[in-house]
């Protein structure tokens, strides 16, 4: 439930967010399978993955600043009508310029965890303007969790793909897939429509920080985020070697296809919305950093335990609980990403926090599908671990000493 004193605008995002997540849930599963099934080979599916990854990033980089100038309800009603163009499109076709069209703008099999691809910063700044910091914890954890219970049910929605082969025979049963995004993104825009814009920083002036928000310097300001930039690095090329491409290597792996990869991704979605819920709950006990370094060391630990297991259903069970630890944390640092700055630079720094991670994880799927098409399937994750664990060293020695994160 959403509490009546959020702002409308909260409430309407939030709901946006729930409807597109169900489509990328779908996707994660699907896409990569169906690409597999229309004879695509691996160096080409991470590929496009990572091209549709850097589109993203040159797109986030433009859109985030200047959303603080001229509002952010266009952009995201705009990307919403994108995603409905590239779900008719790949609905109609099946030819690899249609796919690489929608991948690169409807951002096909990215599990984006229901936010708006390449706009997703400005949806992180709209979520923040009106919330003093204890709320936006709050808000980001139920943003996450909303994402993640979408992504679960698209997953497994994916799953039935093979109950209608005897109508659709070979990759046209995964066409229907297809249709998750053009209804989620549909749903998207009537309530973006309904949301109210929030007042633009430019034209408002700088609003006062809450109470219990720390002003800095813009000096300060800028090395935090320099410092963000840093760690996310690290973070974002080891989620890129793995995640984007784990469908597909659970079918190298194991020869299985969506009726069983759908659900063990779900059980992984599930798992974290409940770590985002217990993330807030141990964030407030121990703060932040502690908690990412403790939730995220034990997802280190079993993304290094995944590729060694050698039945199906533990491999599943490991990485699913994985993203109890892993996932779980995103809203938390999203929070204090956006507690770097002043309300009138929460655009930019939205777009530092996404960015910083897009550039290296659109890298991670060409590098693994490199990896995986000479049959290395141990590489990609101790290659993924080994960028984990430096970036959480680095989060410890970046924000361990700001106030209230632990």
């Amino acid at each position: 439930m959403m509490p009546a004193e959020w702002p409308p605008a909260v409430r309407l995002v939030l709901g946006a967010r729930a409807a597109r997540s169900v489509g990328q849930g779908a996707l994660v599963v699907g896409f990569t399978l169906y690409l597999h099934a229309l004879g695509w080979h691996a160096g080409a599916i991470g590929g496009v993955l990572s091209a549709a990854l850097l589109l993203g990033v040159v797109l986030t980089v433009f859109v985030g600043p200047l959303s603080d100038r001229v509002g952010r309800r266009r952009f995201l009603l705009g990307y919403e009508l994108l995603v409905v163009l590239s779900a008719l499109l790949a609905l109609a076709s099946a030819q690899p310029w249609a796919l690489v069209v929608g991948a690169m703008i409807g951002g096909f099999g990215r599990g984006a965890n229901g936010a708006a691809g390449p706009f997703g910063p400005l949806e992180q700044a709209w979520l923040a303007h009106d919330l003093a910091p204890l709320q936006r914890t709050r808000v980001f954890n139920l943003n996450a969790t909303l994402g993640f219970c979408g992504m679960a049910a698209g997953a497994l929605l994916a799953a039935l793909a093979p109950s209608w082969r005897g109508v659709l025979p070979g990759s046209l049963a995964y066409r229907p897939l297809f249709a998750l995004p053009l209804l989620g993104s549909l749903i998207g825009f009537a309530l973006l429509w309904r949301a109210p814009e929030a007042p633009r920083v430019a034209a408002a002036g700088a609003p006062a920080p809450a109470p219990d928000e720390v002003p800095r310097t813009r000096a300060a300001e800028n090395h935090l985020l320099a410092a963000l930039a840093l760690a996310n690095t690290l973070n974002g090329l080891g989620i890129g070697l793995v995640a984007p491409l784990m469908a597909y290597w659970f079918a190298l792996r194991f020869g299985h296809g969506p009726a069983s990869i759908g659900p063990a991704l779900a059980a992984g979605f599930v798992l974290a919305a409940a770590g985002a819920q217990l993330a807030q709950r141990v964030a407030a006990r121990l703060g932040v950093v502690r908690t990412v370094l403790a939730m995220r060391g034990a997802g280190l630990v079993l993304l290094l335990l995944t590729p060694w297991l050698p039945w199906f259903a533990l491999a599943a069970a490991a990485w699913a609980l994985r993203a109890a630890f892993n996932q779980g944390t995103i809203g938390v640092r999203q929070a204090l990403a956006l507690g770097l700055t002043g309300p009138q630079r929460r655009g930019l720094a939205a777009t530092v926090n996404n960015v910083s991670m897009m550039v290296p994880r659109s890298i991670g799927p060409a590098l693994a599908g490199l990896l995986l098409a000479r049959g290395w399937l141990v590489a990609p994750f101790v290659a993924a671990a080994a960028c984990q664990f430096a970036y959480l060293l680095a989060y410890r020695a970046f924000f361990g000493d700001l106030p209230g994160a632990g």
